[in-house]
């Protein structure tokens, strides 16, 4: 009769120590952190989101199921053994076995053992509804539902750095790289990318194009040339040296003016480099004056933008030969 009862007990403690690592696992489980990863396909993120949305319920009926077992735990020994003894027992068992080991367990591994232990919590639930149920909405209403804590920049920017402390992380330099400099778009200005008007190559309406000026825009080796006016104030539009490969200038000088100009609309300086992104975007354009105090003091392209995303230089070949 002895060893029965022990094994009762044996029971008992086990079903303690798992109620005891889910509801520290359940309570470890961040909300947001399970919701990205069910989205994402992970099958234990699916199983366990239920119950963590539920979470008055699931705590009540895990709570109940605890209690109940302790209870019984000391009722069984208290047949075998004396009150006091039997209670001294009961508590180092359940402190040690039921509380202590499995908590430490359940942390560490906390939605590993969620989702494997999913439908016995289910079945806690299942028992224990008529008064888990009530307890629920009492709380609900008490308490109100969980609020969805969204990351801030900084807290996203520490988070993407962890990734380069690990070998086993999925994301290598060069990306931690990009989502640092993305995240960090908001923060800065064109000012601080853009080229100085005084470093720009720039032409003006009324200027003739003729074999010597065409040798020089060749040297220069740009791909697009913005036309300003003279007191800087205007930016007319943007020259491509596509247009001008098939002219003959030694015998067919032309004014600047006489071409196509490509619309470019002046952004000011101390615009965001995240809504310059979306800028360059909307307006279909590779290069823009940089306008500040009603002048032009600078341009600024899409390779500027990119280069400070990515944190590095993009070179060419005429970079490359210079």
């Amino acid at each position: 009769m002895a060893v029965y009862n022990f094994l009762i007990v044996f029971i008992l403690i086990a079903i303690s120590a798992l109620c005891s690592g889910l509801n520290v696992a359940l309570m470890s489980l961040d909300p947001n952190d399970l919701r990205r990863k069910a989205k994402s396909g992970n099958k234990a993120a699916k199983r366990v989101i239920g119950f963590r949305k539920a979470v008055h319920l699931s705590l009540a009926s895990i709570l109940l199921t605890n209690v109940a077992v302790i209870s019984a735990t000391s009722i069984v020994l208290s047949s075998v053994t004396g009150g006091l003894i039997a209670g001294i027992i009961s508590t180092l068992l359940i402190v040690v076995f039921g509380e202590v080991i499995p908590q430490a367990m359940f942390t560490k591994h906390a939605l590993r053992f969620m989702s494997r232990f999913a439908p016995l919590l289910k079945l806690m639930i299942i028992l224990t509804y008529p008064i888990s149920k009530p307890l629920q909405l009492l709380l609900d209403k008490l308490l109100g539902h969980e609020v969805n804590l969204l990351h801030s920049r900084l807290e996203l920017g520490v988070m993407i750095d962890e990734h380069l402390e690990y070998t086993d992380s999925e994301l290598d330099e060069d990306e931690v790289e990009i989502m640092r400099g993305a995240l960090s778009l908001s923060e800065k200005r064109v000012r601080d990318i853009m080229t100085p008007l005084k470093s720009v190559y720039y032409l003006s309406p009324e200027l003739v194009i003729d074999d010597k000026r065409i040798d020089e825009i060749k040297d220069k080796a740009y791909s697009r040339i913005p036309v300003l006016s003279k007191d800087k104030k205007i930016a007319f539009g943007i020259l491509l040296m596509k247009d001008l490969v098939d002219i003959d200038f030694d015998n067919n000088p032309r004014k600047v003016s006489e071409f196509k100009l490509y619309p470019s609309k002046p952004v000011g300086s101390m615009t965001a480099l995240d809504t310059l992104f979306r800028m360059f975007i909307g307006r279909r354009s590779q290069l823009m004056p940089v306008e500040k105090s009603g002048k032009i003091v600078g341009i600024v392209t899409i390779e500027d933008l990119i280069e400070e995303i990515i944190g590095h230089e993009i070179v060419d070949e005429t970079d490359q030969n210079g």
